[in-house]
């Protein structure tokens, strides 16, 4: 979808006034702010109703930007190298305080970075030439928007501007992995686990590094509406997220009829939003695989249902 450079160019002089800008990534809807800036972290914690102890990534153009900030290894100039731009977030040393605010940190030492691949993104990064911190265009605990519309309905009236990239492409938000001492998996996502083992070995698991990763509160991701996972059949007055062959019909949503993992993802926020909406008792969920993207997939819907911290 074209954007003129004009709005571009207009977004970016509204985050360094302090402002607020929602912003397309190839993973959900961001609601972006000036890493550097904490009275912009603050409005943006507040527009969200976000806990101030939950970190934000911090979004940079390219690699070069990101060693502005954060101390690389081999490790990450490889993953980086690997994925990047793209769905993967690494925790790492910070290495410029100033330019990611201890608030946007939540006091940490360190900071997740990722150099997102969508296009528009790409066009707002180098317009305002430093990190934004862009959390999901939400409040925080709802599902992440996929779509302007729904980033507008959730968080619209907090922004000084908004940059439609059309739909997201993949859906969820990104892989976090920490490079702090053994490579840790702190948030599974498009960028799998076994994609990245391919390139640094086995991961270990979250542990103690879990709270420098965004989206680990029990509860996230969360409709309004109760959650019932792995149902093969929903029960009456219930909605339900089917996945693979399944019946069409009022209150069915189908995450993916061919049983495609990327579908699903893509489709998984837009979908819970959808259910959401239609007043039903509760959202039953069919059983995900939990291979490949399906381990995402399910980290998402099981902290929708409040059931891991």
């Amino acid at each position: 979808m074209d954007t003129p450079p004009a709005q571009v160019a207009l977004a970016a002089a509204a985050l360094k006034r302090g402002g607020l800008v929602i912003m397309p990534t190839e993973t959900v809807y961001g609601l972006a702010a000036d890493a550097g800036n904490p009275g912009a972290v603050a409005a943006l914690y507040e527009a969200k109703g976000r806990p101030a102890f939950n970190p934000l990534i911090s979004h940079v153009a390219d690699q070069a930007a990101a060693r502005r900030i954060a101390r690389f290894d081999e490790r990450a100039e490889r993953l980086a190298a690997a994925f990047w731009p793209g769905p993967l977030t690494l925790v790492l040393p910070i290495a410029d305080r100033a330019a990611v605010c201890d608030l946007a940190r939540a006091g940490l030492d360190t900071v997740a970075v990722r150099a997102p691949g969508h296009p528009l993104a790409q066009a707002l990064l180098r317009a305002f030439g430093g990190p934004l911190v862009a959390p999901s265009a939400n409040r925080s605990g709802r599902p992440s928007p996929t779509t302007l519309a729904d980033a507008l309905e959730e968080t619209g009236a907090s922004a000084a501007a908004a940059l439609d990239g059309g739909p997201c492409a993949v859906g969820l938000e990104s892989t976090v992995i920490a490079l702090l001492d053994a490579p840790r998996l702190l948030r599974p996502g498009a960028v799998t686990r076994a994609a990245i083992e391919a390139i640094l070995g086995p991961l270990a698991e979250a542990d103690d590094d879990a709270r420098r990763s965004p989206g680990r509160l029990a509860r996230h991701y969360a409709p309004h509406s109760p959650l019932r996972l792995e149902i093969t059949a929903p029960a009456p007055g219930e909605a339900w997220l089917a996945f693979g062959p399944a019946r069409a019909g009022e209150r069915i949503w189908n995450l993916s009829p061919t049983g495609d993992l990327a579908e699903a993802a893509a489709n998984l926020f837009a979908h819970l939003r959808a259910a959401d909406r239609c007043g039903a008792s509760a959202i039953a969920v069919a059983p995900i695989p939990r291979e490949g993207l399906g381990e995402a997939i399910n980290d998402r819907l099981r902290r929708a249902a409040g059931y891991v911290g």
